[in-house]
């Protein structure tokens, strides 16, 4: 067959979000009020903002005639494609989302989605971590999803609970130290 009548693909087309962890098979996709807010914000604008930006762009570009060797049309409509994509992935994740509100657990010393846990392991270090949910955690704040090795382990325990932590160099025993919740918004 003539290359000329192939198809060409992007190879990441397919891909939702290559950098984030699938959602566990039958699982939901907690996430807090203000992680939702984030992503519904960052559809909206992309919607209303991004999109249609780049799609004057690459309408102008497609009215300079060639486009074979326009960099504003190839560059354009691939941004357009990267935008669709994220709006694709956004809308998903938001049809599945099970927003839960963590200070509905305010006070209380177990741990439940949301928390912010103070933990300490076998060798004295101590760390805090919050459980969040996986479109929202970032790691460098101290924010791990709720999927992760150590939520897993930390979940439905409480304060003084050991709990053990399956890690690749093995298992590790944790204690729990402390457990916070955000307080309930006045009404």
């Amino acid at each position: 067959m003539n290359k000329a009548f192939t198809k060409e693909t992007d190879s990441d087309d397919d891909d939702d979000a290559p950098g984030l962890p699938p959602i566990p098979a039958g699982g939901k996709n907690y996430i807090t009020p203000e992680g939702y807010a984030r992503l519904r914000a960052e559809l909206f604008d992309l919607i209303d903002n991004e999109r249609p930006k780049v799609v004057e762009i690459v309408h102008w570009a497609a009215s300079n005639g060639d486009r074979s060797e326009n960099g504003d049309y190839i560059y354009g409509k691939k941004r357009l494609r990267e935008i669709d994509r994220r709006i694709r992935f956004l809308t998903k994740r938001m049809e599945i989302a099970e927003v839960t509100d963590p200070s509905a657990h305010h006070g209380s010393d177990q741990v439940f989605f949301g928390a912010t846990v103070r933990y300490e392991d076998e060798t004295g270090q101590a760390q805090t971590v919050t459980i969040l949910g996986i479109d929202e955690a970032d790691s460098t704040h101290g924010q791990v999803s709720w999927i992760s090795p150590i939520s897993r382990a930390l979940l439905k325990a409480r304060v003084g609970d050991v709990v053990k932590l399956v890690t690749p160099a093995g298992v590790r025993e944790v204690e729990v130290l402390s457990v916070s919740y955000p307080a309930p918004a006045a009404t």
